[in-house]
């Protein structure tokens, strides 16, 4: 097989590009990076020094892919499907391309601060604080993007990779900072833990919710029992 995508189920950057390859059921080996063995570090960071997942791997083209921006576009031109996740239209790519980096950087990164505190014992209650009022102001840019068209998604008319970025970004912001005051973000956010290839994420990383340190606050049908089912 071509392509192998080096990645793990619980992390919310992979969830992002198995959703555009599971979009357009690419064809790809799923590669589990596991950093608690010394062996399976030194393969992912063999395979890309700064070792941050997901990294794609073309073995057709030999072509090492990390980032996951540069990887969806990378599909999109190299192994396009039904969905292209960047429109043709400049403007409208322009859009796409914003509202992308808009959810990695002012959803997940506040997001993934929020849970690297907890993880350090409950760290600094000021940058708690910070990050959360983060994530307040960029649920109320989302909500007026989403009340500003009549799509149905972030962008574009359709779904693209803003939607791909969108989704992890707040499965997990949700936990720590809910939105139940915003209906058109409440909305959205529900159209994307509902469609298919994020639903398929989901279920594969549940065994490894455990792990999440708000597991607690997730979704009752994402949190294991007592049996680990």
């Amino acid at each position: 097989m071509s392509l192998s995508l080096h990645s793990h189920p619980l992390a919310s950057f992979c969830h992002k590009v198995l959703i555009a390859l599971y979009e357009n059921a690419t064809p790809f080996e799923a590669v589990l990076v596991d950093l608690g063995s010394e062996a399976s570090r030194a393969a992912f960071v063999n395979l890309w020094p700064l070792g941050k997942m997901p990294v794609l791997r073309d073995e057709a083209r030999d072509r090492t892919v990390p980032e996951t921006t540069i990887i969806i576009e990378y599909l999109d031109r190299y192994y396009p499907g039904e969905i292209t996740f960047i429109p043709s239209d400049f403007d409208q790519a322009l859009a796409v391309r914003l509202w992308d980096r808009f959810f990695d950087l002012h959803v997940q990164e506040p997001m993934q601060q929020i849970v690297g505190e907890r993880l350090r014992g409950g760290g600094d209650p000021a940058r708690v604080a910070q990050a959360e009022a983060a994530l307040q102001k960029a649920y109320d840019m989302i909500e007026k993007q989403l009340g500003d068209h009549e799509h149905p998604w972030i962008a574009a008319g359709g779904f693209t990779m803003a939607d791909c970025a969108a989704a992890p970004a707040l499965f997990y912001a949700e936990t720590l900072v809910p939105f139940p005051e915003r209906p058109r973000l409440q909305g959205y956010y529900n159209r994307l833990v509902t469609r298919p290839s994020f639903a398929r994420v989901l279920d594969e990383a549940r065994p490894y919710f455990k792990f999440y340190p708000y597991r607690e606050r997730l979704p009752a049908r994402f949190q294991l029992d007592e049996s680990g089912q």
